[in-house]
């Protein structure tokens, strides 16, 4: 990735020389801050650089502002920055930070993985399966019986779509996941009582 002052706003591109595809620091997720701060750099090296050689003190500062903003950027995208300072023309690559051990997002999937609790977690699935068939399957036998089959599958659809968005996000959770599961095959197994009792 390549840092870049257009006019007086700080433009990141890819690899690809001059013909390179430009964006704008504050469409990629670096932070409103570090955007914020490229463009606020931009503007000064622009500045100290219309201003010429009588600028040699600013031109080292806006310099070594450059460099620190681009070792910001490497360490948030995880990429090497190359910056051509505007002041004086010197091209720094900057690297990204070695990643430490236990950090980031393999270390994230290292820690929620733990021992799978199946004594405690099978009969906590079965509970909610057994709960969801019994529920779906007098909630539809009713309705058939009392009104028509067509509002008895219109009515566990509509349980069914309103419990599935919550089913699918406790998949992930530790302790709700084993609800989750078992609720999700109660739903499969009501569905086939439902139909049967309709039909």
């Amino acid at each position: 990735m390549e840092l870049r002052i257009k006019g007086e706003r700080a433009m990141l591109a890819g690899p690809g020389g001059e013909h390179a595809r430009e964006v704008d620091p504050r469409r990629l997720a670096i932070g409103a801050d570090l955007a914020q701060a490229l463009h606020e750099w931009a503007r000064v090296a622009s500045a100290v650089s219309r201003a010429g050689p009588d600028a040699d003190a600013a031109g080292a500062v806006v310099t070594q502002r450059g460099r620190q903003l681009a070792a910001r950027l490497a360490s948030v995208m995880g990429t090497q920055v190359r910056l051509v300072d505007p002041v004086s023309g010197i091209e720094t690559v900057v690297e990204p930070p070695p990643r430490q051990p236990g950090t980031g997002r393999h270390a994230r999937v290292r820690e929620i993985r733990e021992p799978t609790p199946w004594l405690t977690g099978l009969p906590v699935s079965v509970f909610s399966a057994v709960l969801v068939v019994v529920g779906m399957l007098a909630l539809a036998g009713t309705l058939a019986r009392e009104t028509s089959g067509w509002l008895a599958v219109l009515a566990a659809l509509v349980v069914t779509g309103g419990v599935a968005p919550s089913l699918w996000l406790g998949r992930r959770v530790p302790i709700l996941r084993w609800a989750a599961y078992g609720a999700g095959g109660g739903f499969v197994l009501a569905w086939i009582g439902v139909l049967a009792t309709v039909l």
